[in-house]
Parts: C-alpha cells; structure tokens; sequence
C-alpha cells in the first residue's frame, strides 16, 4: 500500500477481484478433483486415479479458455465503462486487469497438481511451495522500491511472474514424485460426465461464495470508490495470513475424511470431521483475538497512514472466519458423500443473499461496514443449515455439534472476558502488543485444556508433553 498509494492499492484489488470472480469455475474443479483423487486413493486404485488426473488436466484446461474468452470480452468493457476508476490510471488497471487473468491462468492449471500433492498428504512439499511464494512476493514489494516505471502496471507483471514460477514449483514436484501425474492424451466421455456432473453442483455453491465476495467488493466500488476497497483489501490480506494456519490444519485433515468414507468407517469420518472444526477455531481463536483487541495498534505499527474503515472492516471480517471456521471440515463431509445437490443448492441461495441485502441497505444510506456485518450473519445462518443437511445423511451429527458448540461458547466466553481485562499499559505501543499477546495465550491455552478438550484428548497431550520433557 505503502509502494502503491492508497488509491492504486484499492484499483489493484478491485480490478483483480473482476478475474478472481471466474474463481469459481476453478474453484469447483479443484473441489472435484480433490475429492476424486483422495477417494481412489483410499480405494487404492491407481489406475483409475491415473485417469482422473488426466481428465482434470483436460477440464482445467477448458476453464482456462472459458475464462479467457468472459475476461477478453466482458471483464474488459465492465472494467471500461462501470468500474469508478480515474481516467488518467485507466490504462494501468487494463494493464493490470491482463496481468491478473495470466496470474489466474496460471493458478487454474496449478490445481491438479496441488491437489495430488494434498490427496498424497506431502503436506511438507505444500509447505515448502508455499513459503517460496511468501518469499517471492515480499522480495516483489522491494523491487518496486526501484521505481521501474509505473509502480501499478509493475506489480501487475511482478505477480503474474509468482504466479507463473508457482506453476512450475507444483508442477516440477508433482512430477518427480507421482507417476499419476505424467499427463498422456486421454479423453474417458463416462469419466469427464461424472466429474463434470459433479462440478456443476459445485459450480453453483462457488459461484455463490464468488459474488458474496468479489460482488459486494463492486457494490463498495460503486458506492464509495477505490479507496474504501483499498480499506477492505488491507483487512481481507490480514484476514487471509490469520486464517493460512486454518486453511493449513484442514487441508491436513480433509484427505483423511474423504478416505475414511471411501473405506466406510463413517464413524471415524464424524470424529475426525467436528474434531477438525473445533480445532480449527481455537487455532483461529488463538491468532484472532489478538487482533480483535488491539486492531488500532497492530494497523498502526504495520501501516502508519491508516485508510478510514481498515479497523473495523478487520475486526468484523476475522469474526465472520471465527464462524466459517467450523464449517471448513463439514463442507468436506458433504464433497466426502459426493451428496451435494441439495447442500450446494440450500446453502448457496443463502450464501448469495448477501449482495441484494448488502445492496438494499447501501441504498437506504448504510455505511460501508454494513455488508460485512450482513456476511457474519449470513455465515452463521448457513453453518446451522450445514449441520442440519449433514444429520439427513449421518447419524449423531446433531449430537456431535452440540458437543462442539458447547465446547467452544464456554472456552470463547471464559478466555475473552479474561484476556478483555488484562491490565496492560504501556507508552511502547510494540512492547504493549507483545505482553497482551503473551498474557492471552496464556489464558486461551489454559481454557482449551481444561474446557476445549475432551479427556482422552487430554490424556493424549500429557503424555506427549511427558515424552519432550524426558528428551
């Protein structure tokens, strides 16, 4: 932002996030291909695991051409003629706009081979990709220091290039290490309808995520300008480095839950299931509060000029993680069954309610936050349907859910209440941030052990605790 400007900052993330919105085409893909890579891979059946990797390559392959042709054609005259964006910068967010559409691309034909690396659990080898892709966009910022022409149009190019070095890291690893993933002509039309009926639900439930996103992201351009999404970029890139760690800890968990199915121990699928999800939020939580609390602070270290609403647009953004959070690993549940017309239906409707809400109340003179806190609540209108649909397919999920709701109400209560009145003053605002941080994790580690976990969890933990303290 700093490098940028506020304003080409907020051009940035608006005309990217017109790209980001095709996501869903490969969004619903990725979730196929996920899913039908680790389910033959619990039924250990290699060659036909074989062939869905050279299907999905193929279906990737389409969606890059599809997406193409929508970005060339409507993404540039919707950019062009409805976008709020000052002429004399419009060349750049054109720039900018074919730069993010090859960063897309590149992504797109990535997901196979990431996701074959998730199905095999390498979870090291995604670790290690993904530090590279940290490391090569922060050297990215520094190159704009050296002022190569537009700072705006070199970004654009700069990301494009990570994007593209990240193809080739998942690529090179995939195929060094999976046989599966050495692509050969092949076209199965019983295998592409399966795959593609089964993406087209997911295309619906994307599509959904898609618009409440990137859609309310065009209603604040609209109505407010580039400046207030420069404001919720900030907050959405704080948001997404707090919940990497969930995202991380459930990709962990997702391919065991899709094999536990494929092998029909639904039993140990629930387990691992609300397992997941609660601790998913107490890992969120741990990271959350932190920022929650003490939002002016950190934004002030980090940024120095603060653009007007960047606090609260964080602190109700990371809430509404708090909630998804727990629907992470049910979400996987549902792509486990392969169930999932009536869920991507049901939720989807739900999901979408956000932009004509958001739109309706920006209309009457709300401001800016108003979408945000309309998404918190759409987020827990369509956890509670989540659970509700997965108890029409398993049993105990009702019961399994209440346990986790109490678990986690109790341990949210006691630990923020305690960690709200901790009674720390300093005129170092760093030095201040540092011992909140210190007395929280304190307080919220002592509640999940005594609240959070169940007995045998506790147990578990003991006795690994003991084995290090003997080392």
């Amino acid at each position: 932002m700093n490098a940028l400007g506020i304003e080409d900052f907020g051009i940035y993330n608006i005309v990217a996030g017109i790209v980001t919105m095709m996501a869903f085409l490969s969004g619903a893909m990725s979730s196929a291909t996920q899913r039908f890579l680790s389910f033959e891979l619990g039924k250990n059946n290699l060659i036909q695991l074989h062939n869905v990797f050279k299907m999905s390559i193929n279906i990737h392959f389409m969606i890059v051409i599809i997406v193409v042709f929508i970005a060339e054609t409507i993404g540039v005259w919707f950019v062009n003629h409805h976008l709020v964006i000052p002429l004399d910068r419009l060349d750049a967010a054109n720039w900018v706009f074919q730069c993010a559409l090859l960063s897309f691309c590149c992504s797109v034909m990535a997901v196979p081979y990431n996701a074959a690396i998730i199905a095999y659990e390498k979870m090291s080898a995604f670790a290690y990709i993904s530090i590279i892709d940290v490391l090569l966009k922060l050297s990215m910022v520094f190159l704009l220091q050296l002022n190569w022409g537009d700072r705006l149009e070199t970004y654009g190019l700069l990301m494009a290039l990570v994007s593209f070095l990240n193809l080739g890291c998942y690529y090179s690893y995939s195929r060094y290490h999976f046989a599966i993933t050495r692509f050969q002509l092949f076209w199965n039309t019983s295998l592409f309808k399966t795959l593609f009926s089964y993406t087209g639900w997911n295309l619906f439930g994307n599509l959904a995520a898609v618009t409440a996103n990137q859609g309310v992201n065009i209603l604040l351009n609209l109505f407010f300008g580039a400046t207030v999404n420069a404001a919720r970029a900030i907050a959405f890139q704080v948001n997404s480095a707090v919940i990497g760690f969930v995202a991380s800890l459930q990709m962990s968990i997702n391919p065991q839950i899709i094999k536990s199915y494929a092998t029909d121990d639904k039993e140990y699928m629930l387990k691992l299931v609300f397992s997941g999800a609660k601790y998913s939020f107490f890992l969120l939580y741990l990271i959350a509060v932190p920022l929650l609390l003490q939002t002016n602070v950190i934004l002030t270290i980090w940024l120095g000029d603060v653009p007007n609403y960047t606090a609260d647009f964080c602190r109700l953004v990371i809430i509404d993680s708090l909630i998804m959070s727990l629907s992470g690993t049910i979400m996987t549940a549902f792509q486990a069954t392969g169930k999932i017309k009536k869920y991507q239906i049901v939720v989807g409707l739900i999901l979408m309610c956000n932009l004509p809400l958001s739109y309706i109340f920006l209309s009457f003179g709300y401001d800016a936050r108003i979408p945000m806190v309309i998404s918190i609540l759409v987020s827990l209108v369509a956890l509670l349907f989540r659970v509700f649909l997965l108890s029409q397919i398993f049993d105990k999920v009702v019961q399994y859910f209440l346990t986790l709701i109490y678990r986690v109400v109790v341990f949210f209560c006691g630990a923020l209440f305690l960690s709200y009145i901790i009674p720390i003053q300093s005129n170092n605002k760093l030095l201040e941030f540092t011992l909140f941080c210190i007395a929280y994790w304190c307080i919220a580690l002592f509640f999940i052990f005594v609240v959070g976990l169940e007995r045998q969890e506790r147990m578990y933990l003991k006795v690994k605790c003991m084995k290090l303290i003997k080392r």
